[in-house]
C-alpha cells in the first residue's frame, strides 16, 4: 500500500508475515521506554514515594480501577477460536465442530495426521514463547480441547494491566495533569494517586469517554473542500488530518473499530528507524480488513481517531496479514500518543470504576 501523492508523509506498511497470533492474542512489541519490569518496578517505586510524599502534605484524590478479567479471558479465547480457525484453513486440515466452549476451543480432527499437523504448527509458532503456551488435550476419538494455560491467561493479564496503566498516563497527561502515580494494585487493579486533586470525577470523566477508533473509507466522488462548502454526498464528512490542515471525505460509518485491534505500540521503522505505530488486528478483524482490501483495490482508506485523520493510505492488494505500522513523520512522543488512542480505544478487558476518594492533607 502506498500513500496518495496529496499526502505523502503518511503512509501505512502491511506487514504480511503470519505471527504466532494462535498463541499470543496480543504480540508483544517494544515498549517506549524498552525498559525491564525491575527497572519499571524501581522507577514506580520512586514515584510513589514522591506522590505520597505530596499526598499527605498537599492531600489530594485516590482512585482505583479494575480490569474486567472475565472480558479478557472471552476475548482471548475468541481471539484463540478465530486463530485456531484461520490456522486449520491455511493448512487444509479438515475439522468440524469449532466451538468455544468452557473457558476453551474445541474441535474435531477425525484424520490421525491432522491432528498432528495441527500440533505441530501450535509447537512451531509457541516457539521462543513458553508463557504463551496452550494446554492441548487430544481424546483419541477426534475430539482435541485447547486451553490458555494458568501461566499464559497471568501473563495476558499482566500485559493488560500494563496497557491499562500507560494508557492512563498518556490520558492524564493530555489533561494537563502532571503530579500523578499510576500504579497496579493487585492483580487486577489499578491505583491512581493524585495530589492536590480535591475533585476526583474531573479525571474520571477523562476515563469514561472512549476514544474513537475507526478504519473507513475515503470518497472520491467529491473533493473534500466542496463537500464542506456545500452538502456533502448523503453517509459521508469531513475530517481533519491529525497534524496537517488537509481534509477528507470519509464515510461516517466504519468498516473496523477499535474493537478489532487487539495490540498497538509504539517503535520503529526498520528501513528508516523513524517514529511509528504499530497495531495488530483480531483475528475477526483481520479477516473483516482482508474482505474490506479485497473489495475495495486501488481506493484509499482513512485510520480516524477523535474525528482526525492519522492515516489515508491506497489498498494496492487485499492484505490477509492482519497487522500493520502508521508513520506520518512522527516524534516518537506523538508515535506513542497514537498508539495510546489505538490501544484505549481497543483494551479488551475495560476498566471500571472500584473506588476514588478525597484524601485530606495531615493535620499539621
Amino acid at each position: 500500500m502506498t500513500t496518495p501523492p496529496r499526502d505523502c508523509a503518511t503512509r501505512l506498511f502491511i506487514a504480511f508475515a503470519v505471527t504466532a497470533a494462535i498463541l499470543t492474542p496480543a504480540f508483544a512489541l517494544p515498549r517506549a521506554a524498552h525498559a525491564e519490569d525491575g527497572q519499571i518496578d524501581k522507577m514506580r517505586a520512586k514515584i510513589s514515594a514522591f506522590i505520597s510524599d505530596k499526598m499527605e502534605k498537599l492531600g489530594g484524590s485516590r482512585i482505583v480501577y479494575k480490569v474486567d478479567t472475565d472480558g479478557l479471558r472471552e476475548s482471548v479465547v475468541t481471539d484463540l477460536r478465530d486463530d485456531v480457525y484461520k490456522t486449520l484453513r491455511e493448512g487444509k486440515i479438515a475439522f468440524s465442530g469449532l466451538a468455544i466452549r468452557d473457558g476453551g476451543v474445541e474441535l474435531k480432527i477425525a484424520d490421525v495426521k491432522g491432528r498432528e499437523q495441527l500440533a505441530r504448527k501450535l509447537a512451531s509458532a509457541a516457539e521462543g514463547l513458553p508463557s504463551h503456551a496452550l494446554a492441548v488435550t487430544d481424546g483419541g476419538d477426534g475430539m482435541v480441547r485447547l486451553t490458555p494455560t494458568d501461566a499464559a491467561s497471568a501473563a495476558r493479564l499482566h500485559e493488560l494491566v500494563e496497557d491499562a496503566i500507560a494508557m492512563i498516563e498518556q490520558r492524564l497527561k493530555e489533561a494537563g495533569v502532571q503530579l500523578a502515580s499510576v500504579q497496579p494494585d493487585g492483580t487486577d487493579r489499578i491505583r491512581i494517586f493524585l495530589p492536590g486533586v480535591m475533585e476526583p470525577e474531573r479525571v474520571t470523566t477523562v476515563f469514561a469517554r472512549r476514544v474513537k477508533v475507526g478504519f473507513r473509507l475515503i470518497d472520491l466522488s467529491m473533493q473534500p473542500e466542496q463537500a464542506q462548502s456545500g452538502t456533502p454526498p448523503a453517509g459521508t464528512e469531513v475530517l481533519p488530518g491529525f497534524k496537517d490542515k488537509s481534509l477528507y471525505l470519509v464515510a461516517k460509518d466504519s468498516a473496523l473499530d477499535g474493537d478489532d485491534i487487539s495490540y498497538a505500540g509504539p517503535g520503529f521503522a526498520s528501513a528508516t528507524k523513524e517514529p511509528i505505530a504499530s497495531f495488530r488486528f483480531n483475528g475477526r478483524g483481520t479477516r473483516r480488513f482482508a474482505h474490506i482490501t479485497e473489495e475495495n483495490i486501488a481506493k484509499p482508506f482513512a485510520i480516524v481517531l477523535d474525528g482526525k485523520v492519522i492515516s489515508a493510505p491506497v489498498i494496492r492488494e487485499p492484505i490477509t496479514g492482519g497487522s500493520g505500522q502508521i508513520s506520518g513523520n512522527f516524534t516518537l512522543e506523538e508515535a506513542n500518543s497514537v498508539a495510546m488512542l489505538l490501544r484505549a480505544g481497543s483494551l479488551p478487558g475495560h476498566l471500571g470504576l472500584v473506588e476514588q476518594q478525597v484524601v485530606p492533607p495531615a493535620k499539621p
